[in-house]
């Protein structure tokens, strides 16, 4: 008895420490990649700005090289951790149905425009101002949340549910026309005065300064980051960790993973496999929701096609980190962020201006896609998949 008694405490000890690093563990991952991927692309922007100004001639380029990198890092990361915050949603579903969730984006976009409706009411009826803005963001989010969420599981139970024995193709193609349906409706909602959203003032235009950069002729550049950007980041952060204890350290956790293992024999042990994937669509659309939030205070505007493209480069993330792997997702996410914002930062530079970076930045994106595909369609952390969509 005495030994029983001795060993309970110390298999809690194990239990609650395995908890804390299934939790906490894939932060160390995503900061692994972020240094690696900045790291990596630094250097091959430098080489190709050493021999590019030496065959172009251009003895300055390599000096724009080492100002724009720490603006492209920063810009990087932001755009990562959006991508990521987006693809968690595609991940969850995927993990648990084998199916990709085509109108996660608009989900996205509903989270989006959720927010902006919120801030233009309170504005309209001069509450915004009274409100503290990381107040009227919590508020913001959790509202996003609980619109999207419960609008991904009414279209699984509308939508996808009937199909669920149907061939792969049959739900891909109510996906896509439930995206479709998305776009147009609240288009109609939002009519057209409201078509491009502009939020209001949140008086987040606070700047902070990361470091100093040295110019070659002389001053320093100031690296800053913004609060929104800072906001995006930390709630990105919070979400996985949030959904990392939720996927291994409880009860609902368990079940999705029995779901996602074998379904007929979770029925079998008396999980209501219905009622889990349901729970999944409201997890993986909450999020979504989260995500279009962050989105919309970050850059302004929206309008209801926003979360097409956002959508379909989510999706990439997920398939770069290894769809089905919460951790990939983010990491995903990063890697393909950082790639976005060095050919939007260096393209116009070594073409000399004759290809606006930004403009080909997305289609890098989707040239990523098709190399993962065809060379490791298990991502870059290799979750295995038995098929895909």
């Amino acid at each position: 008895m005495a030994v029983e008694a001795q060993s309970k405490p110390m298999i809690t000890r194990q239990s609650s420490w395995n908890t804390l690093r299934q939790v906490f563990a894939p932060i160390g991952q995503i900061l692994v990649f972020i240094v690696g991927s900045a790291v990596i692309l630094g250097l091959i922007v430098v080489l190709l700005g050493l021999v590019l100004s030496r065959v172009m001639e251009q003895p300055n380029m390599l000096n724009g090289v080492f100002l724009l990198l720490p603006i492209v890092i920063v810009d990087g990361l932001v755009l990562g951790f959006l991508y990521a915050t987006i693809a968690l949603g595609y991940t969850m579903v995927y993990g648990v149905l084998e199916f990709i969730n085509f109108a996660h984006g608009e989900i996205f976009m509903v989270g989006a425009f959720v927010a902006g409706g919120l801030a233009l009411f309170l504005a309209s009826n001069g509450l915004l101002a009274a409100i503290p803005p990381l107040l009227f963001v919590l508020i913001a989010v959790l509202l996003g949340m609980a619109v999207s969420g419960t609008l991904a599981m009414s279209i699984e139970r509308v939508a996808y549910r009937p199909l669920r024995n149907a061939p792969r193709l049959v739900p891909l193609i109510s996906a896509i026309g439930v995206s479709l349906v998305l776009q147009d409706l609240v288009r109609l909602i939002a009519g057209p005065r409201r078509f491009y959203l502009a939020f209001p003032d949140l008086g987040l235009n606070q700047r902070y300064q990361l470091f100093q950069v040295a110019r070659a002729g002389g001053g320093n550049l100031n690296v800053t980051i913004d609060s929104k950007s800072l906001i995006l980041i930390v709630t990105a952060l919070v979400m996985l960790i949030g959904l990392n204890y939720l996927v291994n350290a409880t009860k609902l956790g368990k079940a999705i993973r029995a779901v996602a293992q074998d379904r007929p024999t979770a029925s079998l042990m008396g999980i209501n496999v219905n009622l889990i994937i349901a729970l999944t669509f409201l997890i993986g659309g909450a999020l979504g929701g989260a995500a279009g939030v962050l989105f919309g205070i970050r850059y302004s505007t929206i309008n209801p096609y926003v979360g097409f493209l956002y959508g379909l480069k989510a999706f990439t993330a997920a398939v770069l980190g290894g769809i089905g792997n919460i951790t990939g997702a983010m990491v995903g996410g990063i890697v393909l962020g950082f790639l976005e914002a060095f050919v939007a930062g260096y393209l116009s530079l070594f073409t000399r201006g004759h290809f606006g970076g930004a403009d080909y930045a997305s289609m890098a994106a989707f040239l990523i896609l098709v190399g993962i595909l065809i060379f490791r369609p298990s991502g870059l952390l290799g979750e295995a998949v038995a098929q895909k969509v």
